[in-house]
């Protein structure tokens, strides 16, 4: 009886997590303030031009925020910054008006990429292959630069709002509901741009301002 050689089994492809092409990573930034609009950013890296020192945004100085959103805008393929109102925000309620605010980034991205990572754990809506990353502003670089876009950019807006509403220090808490900015509300009602849905804001104001 003649033996057979049995052929070796065939090997197993090693096929990638994620789709090849380009990632997009998204984050947000104003979700806590009681003024202003949630702004979120996409970027897409390049990886021929690596940009050192991402990391969560929350994390940098004000004065590397500023360095590296300059940096992220010369070196990226491509990027998107977009916001939801204050008048979103009190008609979706704050998570829906991110979740606007992040899609409206990704669609305003000019190349279209085939994942979104997406800081957090929920994902908006989106016509590609979308994945929620926990603390990853720290742990995925695109998202770390999204994180810097979103953060400087709103910063800079608060920093406008000051100009035109010095008596809050819009300047100074960025909108947050600091000692300050709860007796600055006391004193001086609502001014247009804060959240009337957010309860510091409802609570403190005067039923006129309502």
């Amino acid at each position: 009886m003649l033996s057979r050689k049995l052929s070796p089994p065939p090997e197993q492809a090693c096929l990638p997590w994620h789709p090849p092409g380009l990632v997009a990573g998204v984050d947000e930034a104003g979700r806590g303030p009681l003024a202003g609009p949630v702004v979120a950013a996409a970027v897409i890296l390049d990886d021929l031009r690596p940009i050192a020192g991402l990391a969560d945004s929350k994390k940098l100085t004000p004065a590397r925020r500023e360095a590296l959103f300059d940096e992220i805008r010369a070196k990226a393929l491509c990027c998107s910054i977009a916001e939801a109102s204050v008048q979103e925000i009190d008609e979706l309620n704050i998570l829906q008006a991110t979740m606007l605010a992040m899609r409206r980034a990704v669609m305003g991205l000019r190349l279209k990429p085939v994942l979104v990572l997406v800081d957090g754990n929920r994902i908006p809506v989106l016509d590609m292959q979308a994945e929620a990353i926990v603390k990853g502003d720290a742990l995925v670089q695109a998202i770390s630069a999204a994180s810097i876009l979103a953060k400087v950019h709103r910063d800079r807006w608060c920093e406008r709002l000051h100009e035109q509403y010095p008596a809050y220090g819009f300047a100074g808490h960025k909108g947050y509901g600091t000692p300050a900015h709860l007796t600055a509300l006391q004193a001086h009602g609502a001014c247009p741009e804060h959240r009337r849905s957010f309860s510091p804001v409802s609570q403190l104001l005067a039923p006129s301002f309502v």
